[in-house]
This record gives C-alpha cells, sequence and structure tokens, in this order.
C-alpha cells in the first residue's frame, strides 16, 4: 500500500489505542488479527504500511470498521487514499463510520485488467457496490457476477468476495459497508 507519513502515522496511533482499548498485547493482537507480531509493531512505529487486506485483516480482529485506522483524525481536508503495491486497488475514504448509522462509505478505484480478493469480513457486514464510472464485475458465491455503470448490488461480506476490471480503463465504484 502506498500511503503517506502522516497516514502511516495514523495507522500506528489508531493500532496503539485499539490495542489499549482491548488491553491486547502484540501476541494477542497477532492472534486475533493474523497478522505478525512484528508486522504489528512495524505498523505501530510507522515504519511500514499494511496492505488494504491486512488492514482490513486488522479491523476484522478488533471488530472496527475499516475507516478507524485510515481516517485522518481531522487533521487534514484531503481524504486518506490507499493504493495496494500491487496496484489493483485504490481506496479513498468519502465518509468515515459513523456510530449512529453503523456506515462507511469508500470510493474505489479498479485499475484496468486487475482483480482484487478480499478475505471475509466479519459476521453481518453487508457492502453494497455503486458502479460510478465504468462497469465491473464482483466475485461472490465462487462465480463472477456483473455491476453496469449505475447500477448497484449489495452482499452479505462475511464470505470471500472480490472486485475486478476487465476493462481498459480504470472504474471507480462506490461501496458502502454497514456494520452491525
Amino acid at each position: 500500500m502506498m500511503i503517506n507519513t502522516h497516514i502511516n502515522d495514523t495507522l500506528g496511533t489508531r493500532l496503539k489505542e485499539a490495542r489499549s482499548v482491548k488491553g491486547w498485547s502484540l501476541d494477542k493482537t497477532s492472534l486475533y488479527t493474523g497478522v505478525s507480531k512484528a508486522m504489528l509493531g512495524q505498523i505501530e512505529r510507522g515504519e511500514s504500511s499494511p496492505t488494504v487486506v491486512k488492514l482490513w485483516s486488522i479491523a476484522n480482529g478488533f471488530t472496527l470498521p475499516l475507516s478507524y485506522f485510515i481516517d485522518d483524525l481531522g487533521q487534514t481536508d484531503r481524504p486518506s487514499v490507499l493504493s495496494n503495491a500491487e496496484q489493483d486497488i485504490q481506496v479513498s475514504i468519502l465518509c468515515p463510520y459513523d456510530d449512529v448509522t453503523q456506515l462507511e462509505v469508500f470510493q474505489i478505484i479498479l485499475f484496468p485488467q486487475r482483480a482484487h480478493i478480499s478475505p471475509p469480513h466479519n459476521q453481518g457486514v453487508i457492502e453494497h457496490i455503486l458502479a460510478i464510472d465504468g462497469s465491473m464485475e464482483y466475485y461472490l458465491n465462487q462465480a463472477w457476477h456483473t455491476v453496469e455503470q449505475g447500477t448497484a448490488v449489495k452482499f452479505c461480506a462475511a464470505q470471500t468476495h472480490g472486485y475486478r476490471n476487465m476493462s481498459d480503463k480504470s472504474v471507480m465504484i462506490h461501496n458502502i459497508i454497514r456494520y452491525t
């Protein structure tokens, strides 16, 4: 994931806060998130940037929304933007998690001829995909399904799922995630 130093600091601060609230050691955090103790320590020190998939694993382990870790703490007027090193997906926060609605909203850019597979999220998590600019496909129940520009789909995200763009230009989608 390519992110600026400020966001690395935000990730580290948020990870420390989440561990403190739970009273978890790095060992226990590693057990619940599936991320190595060494990687967690590097993230906390701002020395390493996790992939979007690793960051989801951390959020799932803490039962927290993804935006908890990447929201810019109100220190800038620009949204946090995450890109995997594989350059398959770029994620920007449009609306950070809201306690009342239990929603967060992301803008996702799917790069041309690329696919992104996401591990299962926690039980009860629902994703809504809105194809904003271009058509894309989503992976669910071991099959790819098309979402045309201007249409939407929703699904239970507590299973392996993914996104792919088989066109020659980037595709923009909005991803609304609801937690229960």
